[in-house]
């Protein structure tokens, strides 16, 4: 299986910054997609960004332009740059990674256990 370690979080005043890693590791064929959710009190989790094998990347609207994705596709590690934090970007932050198995190539995700981040005004 696939075990997923995230860090990172904490708390930071608005507008400063955050930069939170996910490492994934496990014996599969390969990692897909390779992101991070967030989920605050009372609220559905929501996608904050994705990014592909590839490199191709998307963002949640409210995240345009202050959260940046990245990958290391050797290291199998996502990272999520966050700048200018507003308190409204304050969640809890998951990391989920795409991933296919040797057998049969099924594709499962495999979520982490969450990082807190708290933005304060």
């Amino acid at each position: 299986q696939v075990q997923l370690v995230e860090s990172g979080g904490g708390l930071v005043q608005a507008g400063g910054s955050l930069r939170l890693s996910c490492a994934a590791s496990g014996r599969v064929f390969s990692f897909n997609d390779m992101g991070w959710y967030r989920q605050s009190p009372g609220k559905e989790r929501e996608l904050v960004a994705n990014i592909r094998r590839n490199g191709n990347t998307n963002y949640a609207d409210s995240v345009v332009g202050r959260f940046t994705i990245s990958r290391d596709n050797l290291k199998d590690t996502v990272n999520l740059q966050m700048n200018s934090l507003r308190p409204e970007d304050t969640a809890v932050y998951y990391c989920k990674v795409q991933f296919q198995e040797h057998l049969f190539r099924s594709v499962r995700d495999s979520w982490g256990q969450g990082t807190q981040v708290t933005v304060s005004s």
